[in-house]
C-alpha cells in the first residue's frame, strides 16, 4: 500500500492530503522508460569495449597482428618490386641495346591478369582488401620476374654469339710488322704491274721475304687450300662465320700450307708462308676480306694487334695510289 503524504495548511491551521496529478505521473513514467531504453542501448553498443571476454580480446589481437604482418609483407613486396624495376631498366637500356635486342615494353612487363576474378576466395574475409592487394602484387612480381629471367637467358645467348663474333672477325694483320719489308699496295685503284693499266685492287699487299709466316686473322674453318683460282697461285680461304671470309694468296711453292680444308684454326695460327706464286711480280702476301660475298677494305679490321700510331701509318700507306704487285 502506497504511503499517503500530507502538508500543513497555514490558513486553515490543519494538515491536508497531497493529491498527485495523473498526467504528471504519466510523464514521469514515460521519462523513466525512455532513459532506461537509452541507457540499455548505450550499454549494448559499447559493452564490448569495456566488458570484452578473454576470447574476444584474443581474437581481436590476432586480427591486429595479421594486419601488422600484412603491412610488413607489403613493404617487402614493394622493395622487391623496386629491385626488379632497377634490373628491368638496366636490361632495356644497357644489355639489350648492347646486344642489338629490342627493349621489352613496360606494358608487357607490368601487365596484370585479365578475365575471371582471381581473388574471389578472399572476399568477405578479415582484412580482405589488404590480402587481395598483397596477393595481386605478388602475382605481378612473379610475372615480371619470369619475363626478366627469359630476357637474361636471351642476353646470355646473344653474349655467347657476340663473343664468337669478336673471335671470328679477321681483326689482326696477317704478317707481323717486324717481318715486313713494306706495305706495297692497299685497297682501291692501283696501276697493274703487268699491263700498266689503272684497275681496282681488292686487297692489301704485304711485302716480306719468302718463307715469312702468314697468320690466320680470326677463328674459323679452312675453306680452301689450293692453287685452283686464277691469279692467286697457292692460296688459302678461311670461313670465319657471320658472313666473313679471308683470303691469303701467292703463298710459297714448297710446302705452301700448314692447314688443310675443313680444319679449324684460331686467330694467330700459322697457316702458310709468303711466296710469289700465281700472278705475282715479287714475294708478298696478297690479303682480302669478304663480308656476305662482297670484298671489303681489310684496313678497317686491324684493331687486334696494331697500336694507334702503327695503324695510322698503315692507313696512310694503304691510301697511296702506286703500282700493285699482282
Amino acid at each position: 500500500m502506497s504511503k499517503v503524504k500530507y502538508y500543513y495548511d497555514s490558513e486553515t491551521l490543519s494538515y491536508r492530503k497531497i493529491e498527485t496529478k495523473k498526467r504528471r505521473v504519466f510523464f514521469r513514467s514515460l521519462l523513466f522508460l525512455v532513459a532506461s531504453f537509452c541507457f540499455g542501448l548505450v550499454c549494448f553498443l559499447f559493452a564490448d569495449r569495456f566488458l570484452e571476454s578473454p576470447q574476444l580480446r584474443k581474437a581481436k589481437g590476432k586480427v591486429e597482428y595479421l594486419e601488422l604482418r600484412l603491412d610488413e609483407m607489403q613493404q617487402d613486396v614493394n622493395q622487391l618490386s623496386a629491385v626488379i624495376e632497377n634490373v628491368e631498366e638496366r636490361d632495356n637500356t644497357i644489355y639489350r641495346i648492347y646486344f642489338d635486342a629490342n627493349p621489352i615494353p613496360a606494358e608487357q612487363r607490368q601487365a596484370g591478369f585479365g578475365g575471371v576474378n582471381r581473388y574471389k576466395e578472399f572476399e568477405g574475409q578479415p582484412s580482405a582488401k589488404k590480402i587481395i592487394s598483397l596477393k595481386e602484387s605478388i602475382d605481378k612480381l612473379k610475372k615480371r620476374t619470369a619475363i626478366q629471367s627469359e630476357s637474361l637467358e636471351e642476353i646470355a645467348t646473344l653474349a655467347e654469339d657476340k663473343e664468337k663474333l669478336l673471335s671470328s672477325i679477321p681483326a689482326i694483320q696477317p704478317v707481323r710488322n717486324q717481318d715486313l719489308t713494306r706495305m706495297a699496295s692497299g685497297y682501291g685503284y692501283r696501276t697493274d704491274p703487268f699491263n700498266k693499266t689503272r684497275k681496282f685492287h681488292y686487297g692489301m699487299d704485304f711485302t716480306a721475304p719468302r718463307g715469312t709466316p702468314v697468320f690466320a686473322t680470326g677463328d674459323g674453318v679452312v675453306e680452301r687450300a689450293d692453287a685452283n683460282s686464277s691469279g692467286y697461285g697457292n692460296h688459302i680461304r678461311i670461313d670465319h662465320g657471320f658472313g666473313y671470309v679471308s683470303l691469303y694468296a701467292h703463298l710459297r711453292s714448297v710446302k705452301p700450307y700448314n692447314v688443310r680444308p675443313g680444319q679449324k684454326v684460331k686467330r694467330g695460327d700459322i697457316i702458310g708462308y709468303v711466296g710469289s706464286t700465281g700472278r705475282s711480280q715479287a714475294p708478298h702476301l696478297h690479303y682480302e676480306v669478304f663480308k656476305d660475298e662482297q670484298r671489303i677494305n681489310p684496313i678497317n679490321f686491324y684493331y687486334g694487334n696494331l697500336s694507334p700510331q702503327e695503324f695510322n701509318a698503315l692507313l696512310k700507306k694503304s691510301q697511296e695510289e702506286n703500282i700493285s704487285l699482282d
